[in-house]
């Protein structure tokens, strides 16, 4: 099912991370490829950034960000809001981080019902689909640094595949961090906007979408702090690039594969979970925002007790913060408390 000897070709020359990250005291390289995802024609796009120098890897200090039912990693992981990304914060402690794109996402392949009218296709990109993407890009990262494990994180959708990789391959997995974690029973979350109803091959997402359903959660008075300014624009603007055929209608859209989706709707929001938390041995780290109302708190603490194998479990609850946390004002206290977790000694 996947070409895990592939070669993947780089897609540009080792650079210098922005001079941002040099801020934290350690230049920063730069790595982008294209890895062959087993289905013919389609490729992931992975991202890697590491300290200048570095050249010796560990399963403890090897990462791969894998993002949730919406948006691309590059530009969630990756994007120097403030002048530093996540990625270059983990990075610039020592860590070989990467980050990859579904098929249908960022910079990947796009399947060809994508250049069909939505309604023409079942939803694309399920959970079976994803995992494959993800277990070729994880195998890419384990051969290329001769490492028989790594860390893997996820956020939102990306969590439920993360650990659905983790319980099916615990032998790959070193630790394993759940950001947003869906889970059940049916009703706990807000719905996704625009998504009511029979769901097509994948969805149209404009900016103002995206902002009324990032802030839908915050009480109205705390609203204007809870994202500093510029941010959002540049984000979007980003964001909404990696689709030219998107950018061509107005209001610009991102074309979304429903896939995400409809896992979501059969299995965490109809009260039936895709995986199971005793299967997960890793080391595991759930956190969660206060102000999450797509994946709210309640999901994450009916997670935790059922993690009955975990070699050491973790529940955080952040408070002042939503389901995309990670570009908001009190996102510092979602990177130390994970950069804490990935840090901590093994377990005896």
């Amino acid at each position: 099912m996947h070409r895990r000897t592939a070669i993947a070709l780089p897609l540009a020359a080792t650079l210098l991370a922005a001079a941002s990250a040099s801020a934290q005291g350690v230049e920063l390289v730069t790595e982008e490829y294209m890895v062959p995802s087993g289905d013919p024609g389609i490729e992931i796009f992975v991202r890697n950034k590491r300290p200048q120098g570095m050249n010796a890897f560990s399963p403890a200090r090897t990462l791969l960000f894998v993002h949730g039912a919406t948006y691309p990693a590059h530009t969630s992981f990756d994007l120097p809001l403030g002048g530093l990304s996540w990625m270059d914060y983990v990075a610039g402690r020592g860590f070989d981080v990467w980050c990859m794109d579904i098929r249908g996402y960022g910079r990947s392949t796009r399947p060809p019902e994508m250049n069909q009218p939505p309604e023409a296709n079942p939803p694309i990109v399920r959970g079976d689909t994803a995992l494959a993407d993800i277990a070729a890009a994880a195998g890419f990262v384990r051969q290329h640094r001769s490492v028989p494990r790594l860390v893997l994180m996820g956020w939102s959708w990306g969590s439920t595949l993360t650990a659905r990789f983790a319980a099916d391959s615990p032998a790959q997995v070193e630790r394993l961090v759940l950001v947003a974690p869906p889970w059940p029973p049916a009703g706990a979350a807000a719905p996704v906007a625009g998504t009511e109803g029979p769901l097509g091959a994948y969805r149209l997402v404009t900016q103002a979408e995206a902002r009324r359903q990032w802030i839908a959660g915050v009480p109205e008075t705390r609203r204007a702090a809870l994202i500093p300014p510029g941010w959002f624009e540049h984000w979007a603007g980003v964001t909404w690039a990696t689709d030219p055929e998107g950018l061509r209608r107005n209001p610009n859209v991102l074309r979304v594969p429903n896939g995400g989706l409809q896992d979501l709707r059969e299995h965490e929001l109809a009260g039936r979970a895709s995986w199971d938390p005793a299967k997960l041995r890793a080391p595991t780290l759930l956190v969660v925002a206060e102000w999450d109302r797509e994946t709210p708190p309640a999901m994450a603490a009916a997670i935790f007790p059922l993690l009955v194998n975990s070699s050491g479990k973790r529940l955080v609850v952040l408070g002042e913060g939503t389901h995309t946390m990670l570009m908001e004002r009190n996102r510092g206290a979602l990177f130390a408390t994970v950069q804490a977790f990935l840090e901590e000694a093994p377990p005896a």
